[in-house]
């Protein structure tokens, strides 16, 4: 009797003789061998008697003449990696705490891995923001409309995701490229014309025109969510450009215009407009900063359901916060004049930038997502940075412009 057997890789039961053969047969002066090696699969059979030793590899085939003698062997058809992934699953599995305990690391190397990114892209963004803002004229321009063109795509990428478009009809995918064109135009025809009536005219209409001119139906739904993109994305930012650029007279009392070289522009480079966009940054950072720490520390009540990590105590915080960095910087730069200027430019600083992030938070709560996007590693997107800055360029640029008597000079 002749039969073929095909080896691959197995891990072998020991078997004896005794179990393996049930009829009656002489004793054998040897028993059966089985081996195994992690590359290769080797199996010996020694037979007593006359009869010799055969050999079976990995991935070849033999002949076997038993003579009338029946073997049978079970084998169990499992890979070394399966036994090593049940050892360990049965290990972590009578030993949960261990398992606890390894979730907590990985999550704590987690966090600590994106506190780290926050740190270093942030130290990068403001070195770049200063420098940008310290320059001021077209590379402070140009910056921001290239921030803008970004945050006008999130926008619309918002918009149109699930969360938002359930019930309504979101503009189309042309429009929203449109949109984000002309909200990125808008701080630039802002400084070449010096107001932004024109442009913002000029892009409500045509865009108007885009949708009613659209195939199918338009619908209101798509004219609202885009004017309010032109006016929250392009708009309103174009007022940074009006407060940096547009506020020329020179911060006489200054002390850091006087000794500032004549190479980069001396005394007359610190304009009150550049002196209000500092102290607003500044008072924008430092309201997030003690409103996250005091909210960390102190937080109880809730502020709005529109935001549930925001609290009453980490917002009286960051009103502290950012008028005490007002009036610091205020007696630094001795701009604007008066204590009651510094104090209420602080608050509105600070009204700006909560209202411009419980909206930004709104919108992602509609869409359903957690940032607006991932450009920034370990902050989200663009909106997800520029949140408090949307409303607070216009607060500014209207107090400095309507409010302070001789732009507080």
């Amino acid at each position: 009797m002749a039969s073929f057997m095909e080896i691959n890789r197995f891990n072998l039961i020991p078997l004896s003789l005794s179990s393996v053969c049930a009829c009656k047969r002489r004793p054998f002066s040897k028993d059966l061998i089985l081996s195994k090696t992690s590359s290769s699969l080797s199996l010996g059979l020694a037979l007593g008697g006359s009869r010799s030793m055969f050999c079976f590899d990995r991935d070849r085939r033999y002949n076997i003449s038993a003579s009338k003698r029946v073997i049978i062997a079970v084998v169990r058809a499992e890979h070394d990696s399966a036994d090593q992934v049940e050892s360990k699953e049965s290990i972590k599995g009578h030993n949960p705490i261990s398992k606890e305990n390894s979730l907590l690391s990985l999550q704590e190397n987690q966090k600590g891995t994106q506190l780290k990114k926050r740190v270093i892209f942030g130290l990068g963004i403001g070195i770049s923001v200063g420098g940008v803002v310290l320059t001021g004229g077209w590379a402070f321009t140009m910056a921001l409309a290239a921030a803008v063109f970004v945050g006008a795509r999130e926008y619309f990428e918002l918009v149109r995701s699930r969360g938002i478009a359930v019930g309504m009809t979101p503009p189309p995918q042309y429009v929203s490229r449109v949109c984000s064109i002309i909200c990125a135009l808008m701080p630039m025809l802002t400084l070449y014309f010096g107001h932004i009536d024109v442009s913002v005219t000029s892009a409500a209409f045509v865009l108007a025109m885009a949708l009613l001119l659209q195939k199918g139906n338009p619908r209101f739904a798509q004219l609202s969510s885009a004017v309010f993109g032109l006016f929250y994305c392009g708009y309103l930012p174009c007022f940074w450009v009006k407060l940096r650029c547009g506020l020329a007279a020179p911060a006489l009392n200054t002390r850091i215009g006087r000794a500032w070289p004549i190479l980069l522009g001396g005394q007359a480079h610190w304009t009150v407009g550049l002196v209000a966009t500092l102290i607003s940054i500044s008072s924008i950072i430092a309201a997030d900063t003690y409103a996250f720490l005091g909210g960390k520390a102190f937080g109880r009540t809730p502020l709005t359901n529109i935001s549930p990590k925001k609290t009453w105590e980490g917002a009286l915080a960051g009103l502290a916060g950012c008028i005490a960095t007002s009036v610091v910087l205020s007696k630094i730069f001795c701009w604007p004049s008066s204590l009651l200027s510094g104090i209420v430019f602080g608050i509105l600083n600070f009204f700006g930038s909560l209202f411009g992030d419980l909206i930004e938070s709104m919108i992602k709560r509609d869409a359903g997502v957690k940032d607006s996007g991932s450009l920034i590693p370990g902050h989200g997107g663009i909106l997800d940075r520029v949140d408090s800055y949307i409303f607070t360029g216009a607060l500014a640029y209207s107090f400095v412009k309507t409010i302070l008597p001789l732009y507080g000079v």
